[in-house]
């Protein structure tokens, strides 16, 4: 059976129209993909800022390992080669004075200043998703993702804030309960979530309090 120039044109139509659904189901992945790995590059530099923190923390606490649990733990890993054991016993011993030279000493001047330098950069430094959270609660009225990014941007010129990012970022509070998810035509926007409610539980529970007194 031979298709009718109809037919042709038709079945062309129906590939035509459906390939362009695909490139744009396409585009649509990219972009949401392309914002999980900004959210989560924006949480490993989170996190990276953390231990920069932690670690400070440690040597102005002097909870460095000791030159005895250094030299055991050498020992455990070679007990059966005598001369290994004692070159490596002589590089823990280098080691541990290297650490002792590096190491400010416990309650020194130096270590209490690296320790509120450490604390006072994490301080000024707020994450995105708390950068978010203020902003929602300062608001009256519902923002869509494009508005939240600008407003941040303008308040904070230093920090290299995304749309993308804060759409997965503010998606992710919506899953956690963090935030309220409403949709208005095509366009998304997003509250911080409802207070109102544990208030008028309260109220309720105080009624049976007042009865029992």
């Amino acid at each position: 059976m031979t298709e009718t120039p109809v037919e042709a044109t038709d079945l062309k139509a129906q590939y035509t129209a459906r390939v362009a659904a695909d490139l744009e189901r396409n585009a649509k992945e990219q972009e949401r993909l392309r914002g999980e790995i900004d959210a989560l590059k924006e949480q490993l530099l989170a996190l990276q800022q953390d231990h920069t923190v932690l670690v400070n923390m440690q040597q102005a606490l002097g909870a460095a390992s000791t030159p005895e649990s250094a030299s055991v733990a050498e020992d455990v890993a070679a007990p059966s080669v005598p001369q290994q054991k004692t070159a490596t016993k002589a590089e823990a011993s280098k080691q541990s004075r290297r650490k002792k030279a590096t190491t400010p000493p416990r309650g020194s001047k130096t270590a209490k200043k690296s320790a509120s330098k450490a604390e006072a950069t994490t301080a000024t430094k707020p994450t995105l998703v708390g950068l978010i959270r203020r902003h929602l609660t300062e608001q009256s009225e519902p923002r869509s993702a494009a508005e939240v990014a600008a407003a941040l941007s303008q308040a904070h010129p230093d920090r290299r804030i995304q749309t993308t990012v804060v759409r997965t970022t503010l998606e992710g509070l919506v899953a956690k309960s963090n935030a309220q998810r409403a949709k208005q035509g095509s366009s998304v926007y997003y509250t911080a979530p409802d207070t109102q409610e544990p208030t008028t539980q309260s109220q309720d529970e105080a009624q049976p309090a007042q009865a029992n007194s």
